[in-house]
């Protein structure tokens, strides 16, 4: 079992919290790190793998986002021990002993994660009265189906462009993870003129060069088919996505797909980070030194959460869309020209832009 200590520092968590119910073989961990700007927003996770290192990491890394994005929200995670994919009473059941056991944790908001969604937190909110990320038909903005993240991707792209040698018209786009994000973002993207040349899940790679119909590509992966079932393209792994040469390469699937080991394969000159911790902090700075720019997760993906912000506090869709614009849009453009002027990593700029507030925020409790 990690030594969760070994990352704590000044700023949290708070609490770290293990999760067991041998009745229905839940396991589960609850990360809390800071709440110094209000109470920690964050998703529920389910998977076979997670652990309460990864618990920790994104609540830190959940910490950051809402701090970067002006939210009055702290930073939490929690992880489900569990394949998302079973049976569906036995999930609810899972889901709701999860929600039983976090009552107390009042400083804690769940919302929506990978393998869970909005029905996932519809049995929270029954629970315990207090999730984000609802079905509309009890008060919620269903940001997966709006495509809240992928808006958010394509408003920090957009903000990129100004350090980039290329124009979004004809860019390609290669998006490792075609999930609720990765879809979303190839999306909004091609109404903006770029080209969907590969896209991959955990079944293998589509590729294509002349370019994939998006619209075409999500109504597949919506019937409950894999990518590679897209019947205009190469059929590769789901590694190779990573060998695509493109203009804008999307991670929107796991932590740390790119490390030392592979960061030399990527081919690309734009990465905004579509999913939480893809990149190691090694990986990143070889990116950085061979001209790749890579927007920070917690800056590029916040739309999921300012959008989950906006229905907490009361907000409309359209609302939440265009705070989502406005907050990631001025926040790349803030951390890219801080990044550019003092020559730091766009994460180290986005890092201290972020803490400074939480400080700030630290600063009026005792």
């Amino acid at each position: 079992m990690e030594n969760i200590f070994d990352f704590a520092d000044e700023l949290g968590p708070i609490k770290i919290v293990h999760v067991y119910d041998p009745k229905c073989g839940l396991k589960a961990v609850v990360a809390i790190d800071n709440v110094a700007r209000g109470p920690a927003i964050g998703g529920v996770r389910m998977a076979p793998d997670v652990s309460a290192e990864e618990a920790f990491r994104l609540a830190r890394a959940m910490t950051m986002k809402n701090s970067a994005a002006g939210l009055p929200h702290g930073g939490g995670k929690s992880v489900i021990f569990g394949d998302p994919k079973m049976e569906p009473a036995k999930k609810e059941q899972l889901i709701r002993a999860f929600a039983r056991a976090i009552r107390d944790l009042v400083e804690y908001i769940p919302g929506p994660d990978m393998g869970t969604d909005e029905r996932c937190m519809a049995w929270i909110k029954d629970e315990i009265g207090r999730a984000v990320g609802l079905p509309p038909e009890i008060g919620g903005i269903p940001l997966d189906e709006i495509g809240a993240t992928g808006l958010g991707l394509k408003a920090s792209v957009e903000a990129a462009l100004k350090y980039c040698e290329f124009v979004l018209k004809g860019a390609r786009v290669a998006i490792q993870g075609f999930g609720s994000v990765g879809k979303h973002a190839a999306r909004f993207l091609g109404e903006k003129g770029t080209a969907l040349v590969a896209a991959c899940d955990s079944h293998g790679t589509i590729y294509n060069p002349k370019g994939i119909e998006v619209d075409r590509l999500i109504a597949l992966k919506d019937s409950g088919k894999s990518v590679i079932d897209y019947p205009d393209g190469e059929k590769l792994g789901a590694d190779a996505v990573i060998d695509v040469e493109c203009e804008i390469w999307i991670p929107a699937a796991r932590p740390d797909v790119i490390r030392k080991d592979n960061v030399h394969r990527l081919k690309t000159k734009l990465v905004p980070q579509g999913a939480n911790i893809p990149f190691t902090p090694e990986a990143e700075r070889i990116l950085h030194e061979k001209g790749t720019l890579v927007i920070p997760d917690f800056i590029a993906n916040a739309g999921g959460v300012i959008c989950a912000s906006v229905e907490y506090h009361g907000g409309t869709e359209t609302q939440a869309f265009a705070t989502i614009k406005e907050k990631i849009g001025a926040n790349t453009s803030m951390v890219l020209a801080e990044s550019a002027k003092s020559k730091l990593l766009p994460r180290e700029a986005a890092v201290a832009l972020a803490e400074r507030r939480v400080r700030i925020a630290m600063g009026y409790h005792r």
